[in-house]
């Protein structure tokens, strides 16, 4: 889970990622999402599976399990934006600074055919806008995302917009 790409002064959340390269590659994923599923609830009883997180993309892998269906049997509406929203934003939340906090101001999530079991989210930043996140004071992004099923196809079309701001004191 490492790239090239490094902050000069990588956040909270960075450095605990970094941390977790330190262990053995079959427990990296599961450390991972545990670690994440405590700090976010939701994430963590959907066993959201953080598959890579680096600056630049992230991967998080959603099981279809009973916990997660609906009533045909295919993964829950609001479980597959829970993906999508989670992956864009463990990525922003690995590049805005110490100080500031990310938050979502819209998502936007269209349901074009059904599913064929567990689904991938794929999310992934350009370099301009680790850039902007790392030296605006506030701002906001669009973070592309992709949804695949175990058809290999791509049934769900989002779009994230996050942005950054100080925290308040």
């Amino acid at each position: 889970m490492s790239h090239p790409y490094r902050p000069e002064k990588p956040n909270s959340l960075a450095k605990m990622v970094y941390s977790m390269q330190k262990t053995p590659l079959f427990m990296r994923s599961w450390l991972m999402s545990k670690a994440f599923g405590s700090k976010i609830p939701f994430a963590g009883r959907a066993s959201l599976r953080i598959q890579h997180l680096d600056h630049e993309r992230c991967e998080i892998k959603l099981s279809n399990r009973k916990k997660n269906q609906n009533h045909i049997g295919t993964l829950h509406a609001a479980a597959m934006a829970l993906a999508a929203e989670s992956a864009t934003g463990y990525l922003v939340g690995m590049n805005v600074p110490n100080g500031k906090i990310p938050v979502i101001k819209q998502l936007s999530v269209t349901f074009e055919k059904r599913t064929k079991g567990s689904i991938i989210a794929k999310a992934h930043l350009t370099p301009e806008q680790i850039e902007s996140m790392q030296t605006q004071e506030k701002g906001e992004v669009l973070v592309a995302v992709t949804i695949t099923d175990e058809d290999n196809k791509n049934p769900v079309q989002c779009a994230m917009l996050w942005a950054w701001t100080p925290k308040r004191t």
